[in-house]
Protein backbone atom coordinates (compact mmCIF):
# COMPACT_ATOMS: atom_id res chain seq x y z
CA UNK A 1 0.00 0.00 0.00
CA UNK A 2 1.44 3.40 -0.91
CA UNK A 3 2.73 5.45 2.01
CA UNK A 4 0.84 8.58 0.93
CA UNK A 5 -2.46 6.72 1.26
CA UNK A 6 -2.02 6.22 5.01
CA UNK A 7 -0.51 9.67 5.49
CA UNK A 8 -2.17 11.97 8.01
CA UNK A 9 -2.75 14.74 5.44
CA UNK A 10 -4.59 12.32 3.14
CA UNK A 11 -6.89 11.15 5.93
CA UNK A 12 -7.63 14.71 7.06
CA UNK A 13 -8.11 15.90 3.48
CA UNK A 14 -10.70 13.21 2.79
CA UNK A 15 -12.55 14.07 5.99
CA UNK A 16 -12.60 17.75 5.02
CA UNK A 17 -13.86 16.91 1.52
CA UNK A 18 -16.63 14.85 3.09
CA UNK A 19 -17.59 17.72 5.35
CA UNK A 20 -17.64 20.17 2.47
CA UNK A 21 -19.83 17.86 0.37
CA UNK A 22 -22.20 17.41 3.30
CA UNK A 23 -22.46 21.15 3.93
CA UNK A 24 -22.93 21.86 0.23
CA UNK A 25 -25.72 19.29 -0.07
CA UNK A 26 -27.51 20.64 2.99
CA UNK A 27 -27.12 24.26 1.98
CA UNK A 28 -28.24 23.75 -1.62
CA UNK A 29 -31.19 21.59 -0.58
CA UNK A 30 -32.41 24.12 1.98
CA UNK A 31 -32.27 26.92 -0.60
CA UNK A 32 -33.71 24.66 -3.31
CA UNK A 33 -30.97 25.83 -5.67
CA UNK A 34 -30.30 22.35 -7.09
CA UNK A 35 -32.60 19.40 -7.69
CA UNK A 36 -33.04 16.95 -4.82
CA UNK A 37 -31.30 14.23 -6.84
CA UNK A 38 -28.08 16.26 -7.04
CA UNK A 39 -28.22 17.07 -3.33
CA UNK A 40 -28.59 13.34 -2.69
CA UNK A 41 -25.48 12.69 -4.78
CA UNK A 42 -23.53 15.22 -2.74
CA UNK A 43 -24.69 13.52 0.45
CA UNK A 44 -23.63 10.11 -0.83
CA UNK A 45 -20.25 11.50 -1.89
CA UNK A 46 -19.84 12.95 1.61
CA UNK A 47 -20.47 9.54 3.17
CA UNK A 48 -17.97 7.92 0.79
CA UNK A 49 -15.25 10.48 1.58
CA UNK A 50 -15.83 10.23 5.33
CA UNK A 51 -16.00 6.41 5.35
CA UNK A 52 -12.79 6.22 3.33
CA UNK A 53 -11.15 8.62 5.77
CA UNK A 54 -12.22 6.48 8.74
CA UNK A 55 -11.01 3.27 7.10
CA UNK A 56 -7.64 4.83 6.25
CA UNK A 57 -7.36 6.21 9.79
CA UNK A 58 -7.84 2.73 11.22
CA UNK A 59 -5.45 1.28 8.64
CA UNK A 60 -2.82 3.87 9.49
CA UNK A 61 -3.11 2.92 13.15
CA UNK A 62 -2.80 -0.78 12.40
CA UNK A 63 -0.03 -0.64 9.80
CA UNK A 64 2.02 2.29 11.06
CA UNK A 65 5.64 1.54 11.78
CA UNK A 66 7.55 3.39 14.46
CA UNK A 67 11.06 4.46 13.53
Amino acid sequence: MPDWLLDRSTVIGLAILGGICSLLASWCQSRESIPTQYASWFSKAAYVFMATSIILFVGAGMFATET
